[in-house]
């Protein structure tokens, strides 16, 4: 497969993609932040920064290190993200292996940062390759991401004692908004026979949904690398889904589509959309929040499956 392909394809994403309201990022080519005497939170990728923004009410200031559209996993900071963590007061990082690149990063910037990720119930990857590694993405569980929050909360506590009340009255009603959102997304996939509960994505980054909502997984890489698209990769899937007799593929917003689409084509399998997971969309976009991000995917995902268009 056509390598040099998907790696230009996630340059393309990283350097073309646009920068909202809600989820607007840092780096060489944004303007220097203004500063309105809040304290600076930064967070590693725009799901974290949504998160963040609903704990953090008026009281911080929270931006994105990363780009909308970008690929979180082989990120490379530049000097602007580098000036503006020397501003941050606080760095929020995933954990789990996600961000590869991030210990380097956090080493030349003088701001403490907290792992969202502590206390989560890891997924490990399968593969003897991943052996003994874990799934980073561990937000996709509405249930985790509860976790998520409690952690942003006690951070923000930390440096920010005086405003700790808000923070946590903020964490609590947002806590009680993912679970709502969760009740639906168990309702659209529910919607899903026996026979159909099969999640075939390019990326393996749906084991924590997979497993809290009783589907069955199936992707073409464990985690997004250079090597993506391998024909045995593609082979693997193409019988995968004709064994199990899957009726749509996907595959995420921040990488390729090529591979998947010739796992459609070769099999007589739908291409069901893309889904999102390690970036929100811009702010016309179809994932402006992470709670968008949740309810389209599942949508997503049940409409494909059963064959449905709304």
């Amino acid at each position: 497969m056509p390598n040099l392909f998907f790696r230009f394809i996630v340059v393309v994403l990283v350097g073309a993609a646009t920068v909202s309201g809600c989820a607007r990022a840092v780096g060489d080519d944004e303007p220097d932040l203004v500063d309105d005497g809040r304290p600076l939170v930064l967070t590693t990728f725009t799901v974290l920064a949504d998160m963040a923004r609903n704990v953090a009410g008026d009281h911080l200031r929270v931006e994105s290190i990363t780009k909308v559209g970008a690929e979180i996993h082989g990120y490379e900071p530049t000097p602007g993200d580098l000036r503006t963590a020397e501003q941050a007061e606080l760095i929020l990082d995933n954990g789990l292996g996600l961000e590869a690149w991030f210990e380097k990063f956090v080493e030349r910037v003088p701001a403490p940062h907290a792992v969202v990720s502590d206390g989560v119930e890891p997924v490990f990857i399968r593969g003897d390759a991943y052996a003994g590694k874990t799934n980073p993405h561990a937000w996709m569980s509405p249930a985790v991401a509860e976790t998520y929050v409690d952690n942003i909360a006690s951070a923000f506590a930390r440096l920010d004692p005086n405003n700790a009340g808000s923070y946590r009255s903020n964490a609590d009603e947002y806590k009680a908004r993912i679970t709502a959102v969760g009740a639906g997304l168990k309702a659209d996939l529910d919607r899903l026979p026996a026979n159909q509960r099969a999640l075939v994505s390019c990326e393996g980054a749906f084991s924590y949904l997979a497993r809290d909502f009783d589907l069955q997984e199936a992707y073409l890489w464990p985690v997004n690398a250079e090597q993506e698209g391998t024909p045995k990769q593609v082979v693997a899937a193409i019988d995968f889904v004709k064994q199990n007799d899957v009726p749509a593929v996907f595959c995420e917003s921040t990488v390729s589509d090529k591979a998947q689409r010739q796992v459609a084509e070769d099999t007589g399998a739908r291409f069901g959309g893309t889904l999102f997971v390690d970036s929100l969309s811009d702010a016309n976009g179809p994932v402006p929040t992470y709670l968008d991000l949740l309810t389209y995917d599942a949508r997503t995902i049940a409409d494909a499956l059963l064959g449905e268009h709304r």
